[in-house]
């Protein structure tokens, strides 16, 4: 049933659009919107079609959010929805089964695991590298899509997707770019009836699914324990009741990591190449690190305590770019945020590009400064939920560690090899769906160092 905003107190917001609320407006500039709500205060309210929702807009607000009152929301309709894809995954799933999976995942991504994927992540960033001549022009956000593909296909389940890699890029493509249309009012209407939208959505999912389940039928009949991510979780048992994963629970958690663990890092990725054209300075002090640590040897998961630096330039790339740049939950009971009630039902957003950008909490923050994580690092703005590219709480990315262990190495790997610089003509512009894509694609032109 609808909220009606007169049965509470309502924060300040901005005129509605003459249908749906604020779902037009939002729609056409989500970072935009948003940004123009926190200029409002620390709470804002808007309307997403019947939807009631709040954008809170403070660390604190925040925290409590994701940790001290994580038990009064749910994941949000972003995520509800994308259950249509991703079934009862780890990123959708709730409560004690979401605790369950955690559980039964988490071994695949301690240190030593982790470890362990550095040099496949290596050997394919060097590949690619190689593939590359002075003087071309790529399509770098394409480039680092395919490059993270096949890492996670070989890191989490010890496939090499290289022959697939074009047709699984199009689907996953397809797939992000559905999002928006399943967010619409009534979409679980829509998508019953053959709309465009919807065949290509049912098409995509079924290219995944037939990748997913042939991966796992094959190692099944196998029976041989590749040590990977899959090996585990066909075998894993919960520690607390000893069931293990069906198929279907297999495929929902192989395809949510398989989408999770490369459109993130591959974004992240193609803005820094972004950014470090831009910023001469900060790419010479990138380059005299990686003579001085890695003298023209590719990188080692041992080098990456050495490579401050390179650290520094991904932390400030996810601060300016965030790839999971909103976080959404649903209220399942009633909460106060700053003095104003948000009843059962609502809609809360919180939004690290915004938070990333507010001058209350970093200086100069239109700036590309890697330097500034020399002052503070990311534990410490972390906990101060000032930056939180990973999210918070119970349903932080579990995948953290190996995404930073990626994407320092990637950067390493490839950026002592090659300077990147913008095509004449190219479009800036953001395109946020579920992760932060450039709007217009990333076209540069490779040089050799």
């Amino acid at each position: 049933m609808a909220i009606r905003a007169a049965q509470f107190n309502v924060p300040p917001s901005i005129r509605a659009d003459l249908i749906g609320g604020h779902f037009r407006s939002f729609r056409k500039d989500p970072t935009g919107f948003l940004t123009t709500l926190s200029k409002l205060g620390d709470v804002a309210f808007f309307r997403l079609g019947p939807q009631p929702a709040f954008f809170i807009n403070h660390p604190d607000l925040i925290r409590d959010l994701l940790i001290v009152n994580a038990d009064k929301f749910f994941k949000g309709r972003a995520l509800q929805r994308a259950k249509r894809l991703l079934g009862e995954g780890l990123l959708t799933s709730e409560g004690d089964r979401h605790l369950r999976k955690r559980r039964m995942i988490q071994p695949a991504f301690h240190k030593n695991r982790i470890a362990g994927y550095a040099k496949p992540m290596v050997e394919y960033a060097e590949a690619m590298a190689d593939t590359w001549k002075p003087g071309e022009i790529r399509d770098i956000d394409r480039e680092m899509m395919h490059l993270t593909l096949q890492i996670v296909g070989k890191t989490l389940f010890n496939t090499d997707v290289r022959d697939e890699a074009d047709e699984v890029g199009t689907a996953m493509t397809s797939i992000v770019k559905s999002f928006n249309y399943l967010l619409l009012p009534f979409s679980e209407w829509l998508e019953k009836i053959p709309l465009p939208q919807t065949l290509r959505f049912r098409s995509a999912r079924d290219t995944l699914n037939s990748l997913i389940y042939k991966i796992i039928d094959e190692r099944r009949r196998s029976g041989e324990d590749m040590g990977d991510l899959l090996s585990m979780l066909l075998t894993a048992q919960d520690e607390e009741d000893g069931t293990g994963m069906t198929d279907e629970e297999v495929r929902d958690e192989s395809l949510t990591l398989f989408l999770a663990g490369h459109e993130t890092t591959a974004n992240a990725l193609t803005w820094t190449w972004y950014l470090l054209s831009q910023n001469a300075e900060a790419e010479e002090k990138l380059h005299d690190e990686l003579i001085n640590v890695l003298n023209g040897r590719p990188p080692t998961f041992d080098d990456i305590p050495n490579l401050k630096y390179s650290e520094a330039v991904i932390a400030e790339s996810m601060r300016l770019f965030p790839p999971a740049w909103t976080l959404g939950r649903l209220a399942v009971a009633e909460h106060e945020f700053s003095g104003f009630r948000v009843p059962k039902g609502s809609l809360v957003l919180a939004s690290p590009y915004v938070i990333h950008r507010d001058p209350r909490f970093w200086e100069n923050p239109e700036e590309f400064r890697p330097e500034r994580w020399q002052t503070v690092s990311v534990k410490e703005a972390g906990q101060k939920f000032t930056y939180f590219p990973f999210g918070g709480g119970v349903r932080r990315c579990i995948g953290e560690g190996f995404a930073w262990t990626e994407g320092i190495l990637l950067l390493a790997a490839i950026a002592q090899r090659w300077k990147l610089r913008l095509v004449p003509g190219q479009r800036i512009g953001l395109q946020p769906m579920i992760t932060l894509r450039p709007k217009y694609g990333m076209r540069m032109q490779t040089n050799a160092r």
